[in-house]
């Protein structure tokens, strides 16, 4: 049996992944495995170290490694020469067409430029900006492309340009402090684009240290979809999602086709995004309005708080009657149904992705009673609490842990 283990092994292809497993590569590892999955099974051997990145470093494994076929992120000529004597099929999974001698499935940085402009050109914005990495191509495709868009509707975008990320965090207070003096100088609202998610968190901090409201009076939108790094930006931030994990899957399915005899083809792959995910820091218009302004992000800070609508006209100056005018000539709706509809928001929020119960949700969204937050999920959404908590999280009602009533009130 051993032996036939060993004859099976090795008439499978054998291919080295040379893909991080953090951020764009895990997304990629994702789509590689979802291919071998449905037409593999290939003899996989992977490099996880992230000295692939720096020049000079190859993994010694490879100098005597003998595979058929090779996906990497080859961003180093060390890597790409050792790759090269190996003699294996290769193909390289990268952020931006290069000349290379691999085949090269790529991510389409125009078409990511050109989504988060439509997408803050919607909401009405006419002032716009873009932070980004000087030095690295990728992002300088993304600028410019999302530049061209603002340009072509007749607007301006300033830009940042920070000379090195990696070392943001020893940094960080240097990065911020840099971003609040920019954010300060740029014309409000504002709409902008980050090259990329990671530097999410220091920009909205940075955005609240200059007094600049998130996201009314700055509207931000990220790239690649990295959820955690999202969750953490106050508020969540806004991104596009590249597509990594189909890169992935096409440069195995090139891979595969390559192995079988199929040229490699001269011109890169291009995957275009998947789509942009809309979060709290680009979920309004622009509003051109400092009372609105103030009013929005008092709701959107202590609407789960109690927050009435002659609170807010107590603190602002303004009437309770001009508030509501207002906000029905901007919004189209009065001030108890913004603050509703920011309740509303965390409700669903707090059911899709914690197990609290019903009741605790309630307390936290602002609603006085489960009763009444369940009277609005059904004016509102057509189902209950419970009903809506079970279309995401089916095994939650299954455990039987939401059984707090024996009606469907909630």
């Amino acid at each position: 049996m051993a032996n036939h283990s060993a004859l099976f092994e090795e008439s499978l292809p054998r291919v080295a992944l040379l893909v991080e497993t953090h951020g764009a590569g895990r997304d990629m590892l994702r789509g590689i495995a979802r291919y071998v999955r449905e037409s593999g099974p290939w003899s996989l051997h992977h490099e996880e170290r992230t000295q692939q990145f720096v020049e000079g470093w190859t993994p010694k494994w490879l100098e005597s490694w003998r595979g058929h076929g090779v996906i990497g992120r080859i961003e180093t000529e060390s890597m790409a020469e050792a790759i090269r004597s190996s003699g294996a099929a290769t193909v390289h999974l990268s952020g931006v067409a290069r000349r290379s001698s691999f085949a090269q499935i790529v991510t389409d940085n125009d078409a990511i430029g050109r989504l988060a402009a439509e997408h803050l050109l919607k909401r009405g914005f006419r002032n716009f900006g873009y932070v980004g990495w000087q030095h690295e191509l990728w992002s300088e495709q993304r600028r410019k492309s999302f530049q061209r868009c603002v340009s072509a509707r007749g607007f301006q975008c300033e830009s940042l340009q920070m000379p090195n990320f990696n070392t943001l965090p020893e940094l960080w207070d240097q990065f911020t402090e840099q971003v609040v003096e920019w954010i300060r100088k740029q014309p409000k609202p504002l709409g902008l684009l980050l090259c990329y998610d990671h530097i999410g968190p220091p920009v909205t901090q940075a955005c609240r240290l200059a007094g600049a409201a998130v996201p009314e009076e700055v509207s931000i939108v990220g790239v690649d979809n990295e959820e955690v790094v999202c969750a953490i930006c106050d508020p969540p931030l806004s991104s596009v999602c590249p597509n990594h994990e189909e890169v992935g899957y096409q440069g195995a399915a090139l891979l595969d086709r390559m192995m079988r005899g199929e040229k490699a083809p001269t011109k890169p792959i291009v995957i275009p995004p998947r789509t942009l995910l809309v979060r709290q820091s680009s979920s309004v218009s622009a509003i051109d309005d400092s009372l609105m302004t103030s009013a929005l992000q008092m709701i959107r800070e202590q609407a789960c708080n109690g927050l009435q609508v002659g609170d807010i006209a107590r603190r602002l100056p303004a009437s309770r009657s001009v508030l509501q005018r207002r906000f029905r000539d901007v919004l189209g709706r009065n001030v108890h149904s913004e603050i509703l509809r920011v309740q509303l928001d965390k409700a669903q929020n707090l059911l899709r992705e914690t197990d609290l119960s019903v009741r605790t949700i309630a307390q936290k969204s602002g609603f006085k009673h489960p009763e009444y937050m369940a009277t609005v999920f059904r004016a509102h959404l057509g189902v209950t609490p419970n009903k809506y908590r079970r279309k995401f999280r089916p095994q939650l009602a299954a455990d039987g842990r939401e059984r707090q009533t024996t009606t469907e009130l909630f």
